[in-house]
């Protein structure tokens, strides 16, 4: 049995985002885990993920970096609270500032890694940094300024 990212965790009503929503059927389902100090999250795109023949669409990179932010983001405050992912009240993270840089083209065919460092963090933000990896090769990295759900987004 795969072991659960931290967005396994989130709450049914707040589980449909399309990067790493579990019940969004045509999401990214992208999933979040600790790997020493670093988060770590992993995806294949697929052909249609295509920006040029044999290159992946920035877009998507872009919004792995936004989902695997946002991921680190509940991870890194679980452990800040000393508590396990699944614990009560659930933590969720929504972004409030994204930036990319490109540094080399990334090869459709291969799995990507997400690599998460966390920058800052307080009770309500975390900036973190996410480099994407291709065959080990850094190809993006992102900056994610990520904030607390605030209430207002809640389903009631």
């Amino acid at each position: 049995m795969e072991a659960k990212g931290v967005q396994d965790f989130y709450p049914e009503e707040l589980s449909y985002c399309y990067g790493c929503g579990r019940l969004n059927e045509q999401g990214h389902h992208v999933k979040s885990y600790w790997d020493g100090e670093e988060t770590l999250a992993r995806f294949t795109p697929r052909e249609y993920h295509i920006a040029v023949p044999g290159y992946v669409y920035g877009g998507l990179i872009a919004s792995l970096i936004d989902c695997h932010g946002t991921g680190t983001a509940a991870l890194a405050s679980y452990r800040h609270e000393g508590r396990e992912p699944g614990s009560l009240p659930p933590i969720r993270f929504v972004t409030a500032s994204l930036q990319v840089d490109y540094s080399k083209p990334t090869p459709l065919g291969v799995e990507l890694e997400l690599r998460g460092g966390v920058i800052e963090i307080t009770s309500r933000k975390v900036i973190s940094e996410i480099r994407v990896l291709a065959n080990g090769v850094t190809t993006a990295r992102g900056r994610v300024v990520a904030v607390r759900m605030p209430d207002s987004m809640l389903i009631k």
